[in-house]
């Protein structure tokens, strides 16, 4: 993950002093690269140590290491912007070998696993699974690539007995979520938890009792603000991306991790539901 979108995540995680620390870099990154750490200090309005200590939490030895990863990033950026033309997705080159392309894919699509991974709250998880697994009625809304995440949940759910709904209409999403009850629950699934139509979504259902979980780029969103329980989906794209390709993977990594879990907590009925299923699949084929 990029070190700006780094302290973006952390941010919300972070103590207060940290946090103006973040909010000063978020804002000026260029101007913090000609700074040293004592006028840094005295331009965000903390200590000198807490600059140090700033450093070290979001993985970097101290200050200049933070200062030259911070220069890398803009100098890629820099870089996609005086030649958008040679943009493919986020760092995949129009100039890229199909070898190096499906380098730099596997790359960023494991990161998205493995960041998305660590930041997973697992007893948190684990209340988003009890939820779901004694939920009436499952909602489930999404569009373009958190819509497909959206489908892909709905079979899935539906596999192993759990009732939901994932319709790809947003007047249907709304009309959905208005006819929710206190014993059903609904999952809102959006990158950047900005979208006002999601949100209308997640608020219609807040109103009608209905326990709303969001999948989500940041806990500290749009979207993460109106939900009862957010899972954080981390990838790192940016303006150059040509689908969502590592966000999907990020919402996918917690939509199987779901399923997998409510398989392990309903073992006794889910899993004679999968067999059947294919058994009789596999007959259609005689």
């Amino acid at each position: 993950m990029s070190i700006l979108n780094k302290i973006n995540w952390l941010s919300p995680e972070l103590a207060e002093n940290q946090q103006k620390i973040a909010k000063y870099i978020l804002e000026n990154p260029e101007t913090v690269l000609g700074m040293t750490s004592s006028r840094f200090a005295e331009e965000a309005g903390v200590s000198q140590s807490a600059i140090i200590k700033f450093s070290q939490k979001i993985g970097m030895k101290g200050f200049p290491e933070l200062k030259i990863a911070i220069s890398e990033e803009l100098g890629r950026n820099v870089q996609f912007k005086s030649s958008p033309h040679k943009a493919l997705h986020n760092a995949i080159s129009m100039e890229d070998s199909l070898m190096v392309m499906a380098q730099k894919l596997v790359h960023e699509k494991t990161t998205a696993i493995i960041d998305t991974t660590k930041r997973i709250n697992f007893t948190v998880f684990q209340q988003v699974v009890n939820l779901i697994n004694h939920a009436q009625r499952v909602q489930i809304v999404g569009i373009w690539g958190s819509g497909l995440t959206a489908k892909d949940l709905s079979y899935k759910l539906q596999k192993i007995g759990i009732l939901s709904l994932a319709e790809a209409d947003l007047h249907v999403q709304i009309a959905t979520a208005q006819a929710l009850t206190p014993q059903d629950v609904q999952i809102v699934i959006s990158f950047s938890g900005k979208r006002k139509d999601m949100r209308i979504a997640a608020t219609m259902a807040k109103e009608q009792g209905a326990t709303v979980i969001a999948i989500t780029g940041n806990k500290n969103n749009p979207l993460a603000r109106i939900a009862d329980y957010v899972l954080e989906s981390v990838s790192d794209e940016n303006e150059w991306r040509s689908s969502s390709i590592s966000s999907r993977t990020a919402q996918n990594t917690l939509t199987d991790l779901i399923f997998l879990a409510l398989m392990q907590q309903r073992q006794d009925v889910a899993k004679p539901l999968v067999l059947n299923a294919s058994m009789t699949i596999n007959n259609l084929d005689d």
